[in-house]
């Protein structure tokens, strides 16, 4: 398109609409704000006024600059005043008909060179394209809410789309500060279309009755730095737009990952839509509010399942990374910590290994040289089990290797007194195997923790159907006690972090096997449409190619869903010995050290 995209109308002035306006009118473009609602009008002019006296209060426009991006914003509520515009932004309802109908009338509005874009994050361009008199015009320009804050565009092109409509929306998305990515028709783009699967299953996981709602969302939010919990994302979407957004998907897909959660269905013709209603998966202040206020499903905060056994000495199981984190962290917390490894020398090691890590803390202010020693005099290093003879919390870290694991709960079977609580630190492998290795299966729990242990808040702990009450209280209270957060589940294959983290990451890989956008497309669209601190490659490549195969391999082989089935681009990098970050190449090429 030889002229610019100066003049722009935006069709439909909901809060995705308003600010699509908004960040248009500071960027110097006329805007044509439509909706058939003069209240929807009133309150984006109302919305802009607000924003761009909060942008003069912040001392980031002059009250002149302020007063000509309000007058390059002009309200109508008839459809004809978009006559004048270079591009139209169509963000009305997600439905087929409301859409169709606006690009009918716009066929017989709009100049022959104006570009229509669906703000769609559902429906088919192409289709909302053949039904246009002009479909080489039209496109999908997809932002992000909140419009002024996220950076992701997904510029949407059909096969009916023309190059320079393309590259003329494109330019626009830069020159507003935007991050475009150029995608295919196909539903969800890349965003949503793994956003929405990973929702979609921790709703079916709180519906399930497997972990609270509030459980699963700290355990996304400090298990993987989310920047909020799925279900409060659901919330925040509107629950009734995300059964919408995953309808289109699975029909697109047929893939029961995809398939919207009855809850969704529930919930949202119940009028439980989330923040704009009020409630949805949790209960705001009012309509609109984002402030949580309690209801009958919050839990008592004080609430650790009754009294707990008194733990006053720790053994730690294991010399590697984890082993030694888990070790630093109850020896910080005033606990007397027994160290045991294969031999003395690992064990000497790994607490060498600790010494370092506190003295990085002593380096960076965040410890004293005093705290320091008395947290390494706590730990005292052995070179077998047998020194937990008197321990009344032992923690297995070794290799994830279910023979071995069940190996040693033997031997502590054997070894720890009686009352003595046996966790075990697995990730994927079901805890009650740990626990039938001994005599006392009433005294075994899980407690995953997440690495590195002395940075990462969360504890999964996880109780089988033989778990005593006062063997999860004690362990609930312990994890308090050593500043870490804990989140109840059920003994099943990836607990929820993994279950629900892993999944995505596969899918990131299924996206790119099918060639439908590239590994740096698919990380900024996480990154910066989703606010995710990693991309999935990033993240992958980070945790291993090898352990997220075997974690998909036991999430498949639990759940025999073939959507869990691991992407074969995953398998074919492992076999190739292409682990990721540790080995120099994973997804991506590393430098060696």
């Amino acid at each position: 398109m030889d002229t610019p995209l100066s003049t722009i109308a935006v069709v439909g002035l909901g809060t995705m609409g308003t600010g699509i306006a908004d960040v248009l009118a500071r960027a110097g473009r006329e805007v044509i704000g439509i909706d058939i609602s003069e209240a929807a009008a009133t309150r984006a002019t109302a919305a802009l006024e607000a924003s761009t006296a909060r942008a003069v209060s912040r001392e980031r426009i002059t009250e002149e600059e302020r007063q000509d991006v309000l007058a390059r914003f002009r309200t109508f509520t008839d459809l004809q005043a978009a006559a004048e515009a270079d591009l139209v932004i169509e963000v009305v309802p997600e439905s087929y008909e409301a859409k169709q109908e606006v690009f009918r009338a716009l066929d017989a509005i709009v100049r022959p060179d104006t570009i229509i874009a669906t703000g769609t994050n559902a429906l088919s361009v192409t289709r909302l394209a053949a039904d246009s008199a002009r479909p080489e015009r039209v496109l999908g320009l997809h932002f992000f809410t909140p419009v002024q804050a996220m950076k992701l565009v997904e510029v949407v092109s059909s096969v009916l789309t023309a190059p320079t409509a393309v590259e003329a929306v494109t330019s626009l998305a830069l020159d507003l500060g935007k991050e475009p990515v150029a995608v295919g028709d196909r539903s969800g783009f890349v965003a949503d279309g793994l956003l929405f699967g990973y929702l979609n299953q921790a709703a079916a996981m709180y519906e399930a009755k497997y972990a609270s709602r509030e459980d699963i969302d700290a355990a996304m939010r400090l298990g993987c730095g989310l920047p909020m919990g799925p279900l409060a994302v659901l919330d925040l979407i509107g629950i009734d737009t995300a059964r919408t957004v995953l309808e289109a998907m699975y029909s697109e897909s047929q893939d029961r990952l995809h398939a919207p959660a009855p809850i969704l269905k529930q919930l949202s013709e119940a009028g439980l839509t989330g923040r704009k209603s009020g409630r949805g998966f949790y209960t705001y202040e009012a309509p609109g509010s984002a402030t949580v206020v309690a209801d009958a499903l919050t839990p008592a905060a004080s609430s650790t399942g009754g009294a707990g056994r008194e733990v006053r000495s720790v053994g730690v199981a294991g010399s590697g990374t984890m082993a030694s984190g888990i070790a630093e962290v109850f020896a910080k917390a005033g606990y007397d910590v027994i160290l045991a490894a294969r031999s003395d020398e690992k064990a000497e090691a790994a607490k060498a290994f600790i010494a370092k890590s506190l003295g990085r803390s002593v380096d960076k202010g965040r410890m004293t040289p005093e705290a320091r020693d008395e947290t390494l005099a706590r730990i005292t290093p052995a070179g077998s089990l047998e020194s937990f003879a008197d321990v009344d919390l032992a923690v297995e870290a070794i290799a994830e290797d279910l023979q071995i694991k069940q190996q040693l709960f033997a031997t502590l079977d054997k070894i720890c007194k009686p009352g003595a609580v046996l966790a075990t630190t697995t990730s994927s492998l079901p805890v009650v195997a740990c626990a039938s290795a001994t005599s006392r299966p009433q005294d075994v729990i899980g407690m995953h923790f997440f690495n590195p242990a002395p940075a990462m808040k969360l504890v999964e702990i996880v109780r089988t159907a033989l778990t005593a009450d006062d063997v999860h209280a004690t362990v609930r209270e312990v994890t308090t006690k050593i500043k870490k957060h804990p989140v109840d589940c059920g003994d099943r294959a990836g607990f929820i972090v993994n279950a629900l983290l892993f999944p995505y990451l596969n899918n990131a890989v299924k996206m790119v096997e099918a060639h439908y956008a590239t590994m740096d497309d698919i990380d900024t669209a996480m990154k910066l449409g989703a606010g995710y601190p990693m991309g999935p490659f990033e993240l992958l490549d980070v945790v291993g190619l090898d352990v997220s195969l075997a974690i998909e391999q036991v999430l498949h082989g639990e759940f025999r869903d073939q959507g869990l089935a691991p992407a074969a681009l995953l398998e074919h990098l492992v076999a190739a010995g292409c682990l990721g970050r540790k080995t120099g190449r994973g997804f991506r090429e590393y430098a060696r050290r």
